[in-house]
This record gives structure tokens, C-alpha cells and sequence, in this order.
């Protein structure tokens, strides 16, 4: 039985594209693969907090040395990375906010990306320990930002998201674009129409 997390970052509630099309994957994926379970995190409705002093402190020493605050700061983090674990894949919808990612993804970034935990330091250098795993992002972007594109260069949301996941051993992502949604109605209905046909075939390789 595979265990699915689906996140989701967008503030927005029905309006939300990128809720929208995670939202229309896990659907097919459910249906394609029936007995398997789903976790749910709602990023944009429910936030997590950024990291504190006391957070800081915790991370980097053993659990011994916690003093009642320091174990209260990192509690969280340790409940959302038993979470990340746990799951064998991940739907993230992430939409483009000034050519990154949302500060409440940042967030969450923050919380699951700990030395000892989701990645480790050694000899050689940096290794991911988040192995094995594969990851679907679906963004949602006003513009077009993809490689070839005039805006191309204003892209930091794709090569990040890329890179972090990358840094705690996630390798196998896939990304969705819903791009050139406030470039008119026509651009918009091609770009989700093509983001769906997407959403469609990765369901199939799932």
C-alpha cells in the first residue's frame, strides 16, 4: 500500500490553481491506485511557524541537553519530518510568489531540513537521507518562466524547489507548470488545459 503526502502552500481557498490541480491529481491517483492512503498538509490555511533561537539550539544538540523550551521549539519540526518519512510520495502545489516560493513553504522548508534527520554532513560532503521517495510539483504562475522563455532568468521557484529536495535525497521530481494564467483567457485555458492532460499521464507512470 503506498502512502501519499500532498501539501499544499497556496492561501488562497477555491481560487487557488495550484490547490485546484494537486487537488485533481490526488483524485486520479486515488482512483488509480484504490487501498493506497493519503496525508494532507495545508500550508496556505494553516501555517507553520519559522524557526526561533530555541529551534536553532535544539537542532544542533542532542535531545539530553533540550531544556523544556528548546523541546517545545522543536517538537514540531520533529512531527513534520516522522511525516515527510513516512510517506513513500509527495504532491507539492506550490505557486510562484516574486519568483519563488510562498514564505509559508519556506517554512515549512525550514522545519523539515535538519542535519541528522532528512540530510547528514559527511567526509565526502552533503548526503541526503530522504531516499527512495519520488515528488509531483504543481506550480501556478502569472507569467511564463521556463528555460528559453524572455523571463527565464527571473526563475528561482522551479531550480529550488529542484535543488532543496534534491539536498535531502528526493531526486525523482517531476514538475507541472500551469504557467501564463494573467497572459488572457486564451493563454490560460491552454496552459491548464495542458497541465491537466500532465496531471493525467503522471497518474499512469505513478
Amino acid at each position: 500500500m503506498t502512502h501519499l503526502l500532498h501539501v499544499d502552500a497556496s492561501p488562497r481557498g477555491e481560487r487557488s490553481i495550484s490547490r485546484t490541480l494537486s487537488r485533481e491529481f490526488v483524485e486520479r491517483w486515488q482512483a488509480t491506485h484504490p487501498g493506497s492512503t493519503v496525508t494532507y498538509r495545508d500550508l496556505g490555511h494553516a501555517p507553520v511557524p519559522h524557526v526561533t533561537e530555541a529551534w536553532i539550539a535544539a537542532a544542533f544538540s542532542s535531545p539530553n541537553e533540550h531544556t523544556p523550551e528548546m523541546t517545545d521549539a522543536i517538537r514540531l519540526s520533529d512531527m513534520l519530518i516522522d511525516e515527510l518519512l513516512a510517506a513513500d510520495c509527495y504532491v507539492f502545489g506550490v505557486p510562484m510568489y516574486n519568483f519563488s516560493v510562498p514564505s509559508g513553504f519556506k517554512a515549512y522548508i525550514d522545519q523539515i531540513v535538519r542535519a541528522g534527520r532528512t540530510f547528514a554532513v559527511t567526509e565526502s560532503g552533503y548526503k541526503g537521507l530522504v531516499e527512495g521517495k519520488k515528488a509531483l510539483v504543481i506550480t501556478a504562475e502569472g507569467g511564463v518562466y521556463r528555460p528559453g522563455s524572455p523571463a527565464a532568468d527571473y526563475n528561482f521557484h522551479e531550480p529550488y524547489l529542484r535543488a532543496i529536495l534534491g539536498f535531502m535525497g528526493i531526486t525523482d521530481v517531476n514538475v507541472i507548470h500551469a504557467d501564463g494564467l494573467a497572459m488572457g483567457d486564451e493563454a490560460r485555458s491552454k496552459s491548464l488545459a495542458e497541465a491537466r492532460d500532465a496531471i493525467q499521464s503522471t497518474v499512469q507512470h505513478w
